[in-house]
């Protein structure tokens, strides 16, 4: 790609198959795959709890995932301008994936954040959340480690575990409600510096700077993975973990919060309705061969699930069994598994420094190709919407750079003493699986019935040279919008107001701010939609016919070039025999 002062600049291109594959993987692989996935599966049933998951994968995770991978491929635009060419109509669905992947981008690299502070303490001669001897610490400290303990009941409910009060107390300082901001925490800040640093310069130079990156940062968790797994399965205690992970309750079956939170795993972890595989996709050349890639891709995703679950339930039963507590009472999801469970039981190990410096860095780069691609969607998306003004040499590095520091001075409110509160009021509505829910919905509908079904098949089969199963069809008009819809219902009926650590009750203002972060996006989809048709010139139906109608300048498919021959043909035909 060539800079050209003064012109606009080409999209370009990944540099080779490889780059396109690895990005996605670093982009699907993430977080959830390790510390949610595992801890909802023993919740929900254990083996059974992959019925739900499995009928949420074949009729949304897969299908979508093809979807939009192919749109983007097909389109080559980025997840807002891919709408206004194939429906302007749903260009809302575009605006709302963008503003649930900038929620997103505020809380995920706090995350990050807090792993590299792990990280630095992990190379201490003693890891600090395995003593109870620390400024930080209070009379009720207990330190799980020690192998002679003598606690009976009652200590053990009023104790607070030593990896607790580290993660509570120095990580995260904190206050007694989200009405108490407090201070700045300096150290967490500049571990936040030091992700954004990374962050940008992974993706400074778009496609190309981006697809040399994931060749490292997507395929080093597998190998840190792949250690712990080794590691875990080698610890007494294992086994019991293993089979409280995996041991089938089918009676949750009949429980509707099990499939919901099924559904809410497959959206996230499959990262459909984000937007990011639009783009992700739109960087590939028209002939690539999406269909073969959407397969090996899923099954890359829910495998690493599947064997996350593994290395983290030994470990867990591990720490149960060393602890002589059931493991329901050690078992975490989330930044719990994260910095409180998986660091307590490494405390416990032999040789903890190294066993907490591979796990940290694991979580690190898990999160960072995430991170990174999350960022690279929504500045590519952005400049496909402004080509003329942000496609030139120069004005790409300069956005970006304001949308870091943007980001990154919205992130303040999160590292202060009731940040905590915040990341959880942005997580759980600014980034809802209920909001992902509803958008597949449009998005399936859109295409399945608007768009059309069979024509996007026609598309795939003229760009992979391979007809796409019909069942994916049927998905498209039929099984996902309706899942997605009966899922969203349930969401809303089953709301239960946000707390944390079972104990804390939000203020109504705060209820209310959420709300508004989940309405934000939602509202975006029909808004837009009746904003258009309100601007529109004509009647009602010409109206939504000239909304409805894709770009012309779409590429056409075999079929339509077949289609436009045989038009040609039997007019110069029927000019032939006139002149005759």
């Amino acid at each position: 790609m060539k800079r050209i002062e003064g012109k606009i600049m080409e999209r370009g291109h990944w540099g080779s198959k490889a780059e396109f594959l690895l990005a996605v993987a670093g982009n699907v692989v993430g977080l959830g795959n390790v510390w949610r996935f595992p801890y909802l599966c023993y919740r929900n049933g254990g083996g059974a709890f992959l019925i739900p998951y499995l009928v949420f994968l074949v009729t949304c995770g897969v299908p979508l995932f093809l979807l939009e991978t192919a749109i983007g491929q097909y389109t080559q635009e980025g997840s807002i301008t891919c709408w206004q060419r194939l429906c302007p109509l749903a260009k809302g669905i575009g605006f709302a994936e963008q503003l649930i992947l900038l929620y997103s981008c505020l809380s995920y690299i706090i995350i990050l954040a807090w792993a590299l502070f792990y990280l630095f303490f992990s190379f201490s001669s003693q890891l600090p959340w395995a003593s109870c001897d620390n400024t930080w610490n209070t009379g009720d400290c207990v330190n799980l480690a020690a192998r002679n303990l003598s606690l009976n009941r009652t200590t053990q409910i009023n104790s607070t575990s030593a990896a607790t009060e580290f993660w509570e107390r120095r990580v995260l300082a904190l206050s007694g409600g989200i009405e108490e901001i407090g201070k700045i925490n300096w150290e967490i800040l500049l571990c936040l510096i030091a992700v954004w640093i990374v962050c940008y310069f992974c993706v400074w130079k778009g496609v190309k700077s981006t697809g040399k990156v994931v060749y490292f940062t997507a395929t080093f968790p597998y190998v840190m993975l792949l250690v712990l797994l080794i590691r875990g399965l080698t610890l007494p205690g294992a086994l019991q973990g293993v089979v409280f992970y995996l041991y089938p309750e089918p009676a949750r079956l009949a429980d509707p919060q099990v499939w919901m939170e099924a559904g809410t795993q497959i959206f996230f972890s499959y990262s459909v309705c984000f937007g990011t595989l639009i783009v992700l996709g739109s960087y590939n050349k028209y002939n690539n061969n999406c269909y073969r890639d959407c397969w090996w891709l899923c099954l890359l995703n829910s495998g690493t699930s599947l064997v996350a679950g593994f290395a983290v339930f030994s470990v867990l039963g591990f720490m149960a069994q060393e602890q002589g507590v059931p493991i329901e009472e050690v078992a975490e999801s989330g930044p719990g598994l994260a910095f409180i469970a998986y660091p307590q039981a490494v405390a416990m190990m032999p040789f903890p420094q190294l066993w907490s410096v591979c796990f940290f860095i694991m979580i690190i780069l898990l999160g960072l190709d995430t991170q990174f691609v999350a960022v690279e969607c929504v500045i590519t998306s952005v400049m496909d919407v402004f080509p003329t003004v942000l496609r030139r040499a120069g004005r790409r590095e300069i956005f970006l750079l304001l949308f870091c520091l943007t980001c990154f001075f919205g992130e303040l409110v999160i590292v202060t003493e009731g940040g905590m509160y915040v990341f959880q009021l942005i997580e759980n509505y600014g980034c809802n699986g209920a909001c992902l829910l509803f958008l597949s919905v449009f998005e399936s509908l859109t295409i399945g019935w608007i768009f059309g079904a069979e024509r996007m098949f026609d598309i795939i089969e003229d760009m992979t040279s391979s007809r796409p199963n019909y069942i994916f069809m049927l998905c498209w008009k039929y099984f996902t919008p309706l899942v997605s819809l009966v899922s969203f219902t349930c969401s809303m009926v089953k709301y239960k107001p946000l707390t944390f650590n079972r104990w804390y009750v939000y203020p109504d203002w705060a209820y209310a701010l959420g709300w508004l972060l989940a309405l934000s996006s939602i509202l975006l989809v029909p808004g837009w939609a009746l904003g258009q048709m309100c601007a529109g010139k004509g009647s009602l139906k010409q109206r939504w016919r000239h909304l409805c109608c894709p770009d012309t300048n779409l590429p056409l498919t075999y079929k339509q070039r077949a289609e436009r021959q045989d038009k040609t043909f039997n007019a110069e035909m029927e000019d032939l025999v006139k002149s005759n």
